[in-house]
C-alpha cells in the first residue's frame, strides 16, 4: 500500500538556524544509532521514520557504524527512502558520520583520508544517494594530523558528496582549529555534535563559546542520558533497560545519589505538566545556541511523547534554581 505524509506536517512545526548558515533544523531531530539495525523489526522503524516526518522532523542523524551489524541502520535507512521518500528528498537533511571503527584492518576507523573518504562512499551506496546534506568527523583521531582529517571533509564537500561538514565529540581547542583550516579552505564549519544533557554538562564550560565564535551550530545527542533521564530508573533497573544489556552505559553508574537525583528532576517534571524525558529534552533546547537534540525511539508513541517536549521549553528561573539544587549532590 503506498504511504503519503501528511499535507499538515509544516502547519505546526518549528525550526532553528543553525549557527550563522542558512540551514534550519528542527528543534528534535531523529537518531537512528540504536532500533533500526538488522536485529531490530524493520516495520517499526519504518513507522517511526513516518510519523515522524509526518510531525515536521526533517532531520535524520545516521553514522556508518549505526545499527547491528554496523552498517544495517544505513542500509535500513535507504530502503525506507527508496519506498517512502523518493519523491521528498529534498525535504530531508541527513547527515552521516565517520569515525569510528567500521571495517577490520588498519584503514577501518579513525581520521585518515583514505578511511574518512571511502566511508562517506559506503555509506552513499548503503543509502542509495548521491549526497548527504552533512557529514561529520565522528571522533577527533590524536594519532592522525588534524589537517589531513579535515582535508577529508573539503574533499568531500567538493565532490559534492556532502552539502555541509561536521564535527562532533571535539573539545573546544581543536573546534577551533578545525573551523580555522575549513574557513582556509572556502569550507565553513556548520555544525558540532556533542553529548549534551542534564547529567553532562561539560560543553558548558567552553564549547559553547568556541561555537559562537566561528558561528557553527550544536546539535546535541544524548538529551536522555542513554535513558538515564526517563522514568525507566525511578525504581531501580529493569531487566530489559539499556544500563542492564548495553556496553554503553554501566549499572554502576546508578548510584543511590543519581537515582535520588532522578527521581527529584521527575518530581519537578510532573509539576511542568511534562513526563521526566521531554524536561530533559526541554532543557536542552532552553539554550538558543542549542539548534537540536538528537533523540531515538523504539516505537511511535515513544516518539510522540519525545516529540510533544517541544510544547514547553521555558524554564522560570525558580525551575532552573530547584534544577540546580537537585543536581548538586552529584
Amino acid at each position: 500500500m503506498d504511504w503519503f505524509p501528511s499535507p499538515a506536517r509544516y502547519d505546526t512545526a518549528s525550526f532553528r538556524r543553525c549557527g550563522r548558515s542558512g540551514l534550519d533544523l528542527p528543534p528534535i531531530s531523529l537518531g537512528l544509532w540504536h532500533n533500526f539495525g538488522d536485529t531490530d523489526v524493520f516495520a517499526t522503524g519504518r513507522a517511526v521514520i513516518r510519523r515522524a516526518f509526518d510531525r515536521g522532523v526533517t532531520h535524520f542523524d545516521l553514522a556508518n557504524n549505526y545499527g547491528t551489524p554496523y552498517g544495517s541502520a544505513e542500509r535500513n535507512f535507504g530502503e525506507i527512502l527508496k519506498r517512502d521518500f523518493r519523491a521528498h528528498r529534498d525535504e530531508l537533511v541527513i547527515s552521516t558520520k565517520a569515525g569510528w571503527d567500521m571495517w577490520p584492518g588498519p584503514y577501518g576507523n579513525g581520521g585518515s583520508r583514505k578511511y574518512v573518504l571511502s566511508s562517506l562512499d559506503q555509506s552513499l551506496g548503503r543509502m542509495g544517494l548521491d549526497y548527504v546534506d552533512i557529514f561529520y568527523s565522528h571522533r577527533p583521531t590524536p594519532d592522525v594530523p588534524l589537517e589531513e582529517t579535515v582535508g577529508a571533509l573539503v574533499h568531500a564537500h567538493r565532490q559534492g558528496k556532502a552539502l555541509y561538514v561536521g564535527i562532533s565529540s571535539y573539545d573546544a581547542d581543536s573546534t577551533l582549529q578545525a573551523a580555522a583550516l575549513l574557513r582556509q579552505a572556502g569550507v565553513p564549519l556548520l555544525v558540532h555534535q556533542p553529548v549534551y544533557s542534564l547529567l553532562n554538562r561539560a560543553i558548558e564550560r567552553d564549547l559553547f563559546a568556541a561555537l559562537e565564535q566561528v558561528g557553527a551550530g550544536c546539535v546535541v545527542f544524548s538529551p536522555l542520558a542513554q535513558g538515564l533521564l526517563t522514568d525507566k530508573y525511578l525504581d531501580g533497573v529493569p531487566a530489559e533497560s539499556r544500563a542492564a544489556r548495553s556496553r554503553y552505559l554501566d549499572p554502576e553508574v546508578l548510584t543511590p545519589a543519581l537515582l535520588d537525583a532522578i527521581r527529584g528532576l521527575d518530581g519537578l517534571a510532573r509539576a511542568r505538566g511534562q513526563s521526566l524525558a521531554q524536561m530533559a529534552i526541554a532543557w536542552t533546547l532552553r539554550d538558543a545556541r542549542v539548534t537540536s537534540a538528537i533523540v531515538g525511539a523504539r516505537t511511535v508513541p515513544q516518539l510522540d511523547e519525545t516529540l510533544d517536549a517541544v510544547r514547553n521549553t521555558a524554564f522560570s528561573e525558580a525551575e532552573l534554581a530547584r534544577i540546580e539544587q537537585i543536581l548538586s549532590v552529584l
